[in-house]
């Protein structure tokens, strides 16, 4: 099909039908939407309001481990840092075109922040290192109408995330991961890292990012999965 044919070239819809995904219905993806209907992992906690559940530190639901699983749907592209590319599209001032040398020439900082899966397992004291996401948003320059943004990944995975959701203060897209470069199998060599919103908005082996004043689901939201991810409202499936 031609692009000019095609009216949604970045999988917008979530479903990719006709990318890596489309066609790779794995055991895995099943069995993971089979959890989405069964509600599995929910507490069952009455949470009563986000202040006062985020005043603990494990979200409900979750249980601490000191590994760091590997988590994917069976594809890990392998992407060098020589051949790593990030694209922005949409509603932007500044549509950037980065390659390896851009990112590193961007301002760099270390954060520390907890990361949350919705299968249930959190991990505490992740050290990051890379490039701040409030210094990105302020590269790119989203329009005032850009209220969302879709990552797009090389294995044909996207998820969807509220722009504000971004400008967090311990947003990063990190290259680095407890002093070491962050590897294949965690979405290495660029992955950006969202903690206050269940991991799999965490994309991993971005390549692109499109601006969107609407609202569009990704891979998991439009199988079951909730659309805001919350950890500590339990916001696991919809």
């Amino acid at each position: 099909m031609d692009d000019d044919q095609n009216d949604d070239p970045y999988g917008l819809t979530g479903r990719q039908e006709g990318s890596i995904l489309g066609s790779f219905r794995t055991k895995l993806t099943q069995t993971k939407e089979k959890w989405a209907r069964e509600g599995r992992g929910m507490s069952g906690e009455n949470l009563q309001g986000l202040a006062k559940s985020e005043q603990r530190r494990l979200p409900p639901g979750q249980h601490l481990t000191k590994d760091f699983p590997v988590l994917d749907l069976g594809v890990q592209p392998p992407i060098m840092p020589d051949e790593w590319r990030l694209t922005v599209s949409g509603l932007v001032a500044n549509p950037i075109d980065w390659g390896w040398q851009d990112f590193q020439g961007q301002p760099h900082v270390t954060s520390v922040s907890d990361i949350h899966c919705v299968t249930t397992w959190s991990r505490y004291d992740n050290t990051w290192e890379g490039v701040s996401g409030k210094h990105f948003l302020s590269v790119v320059q989203p329009k005032p109408e850009a209220k969302f943004m879709i990552f797009h990944s090389h294995d044909g995975y996207t998820t969807n995330v509220p722009v504000a959701a971004f400008n967090n203060v311990d947003v990063i897209l990190a290259h680095t991961w407890n002093g070491e470069p962050l590897s294949r199998a965690h979405g290495g060599p660029i992955r950006p890292i969202i903690p206050r919103l269940y991991f799999w908005k965490s994309a991993k082996w971005v390549k692109h990012l499109t601006f969107l004043a609407k609202d569009v689901p990704g891979y998991w939201e439009v199988r079951g999965y909730h659309n805001d991810a919350n950890p500590w409202k339990e916001e696991r499936y919809d």
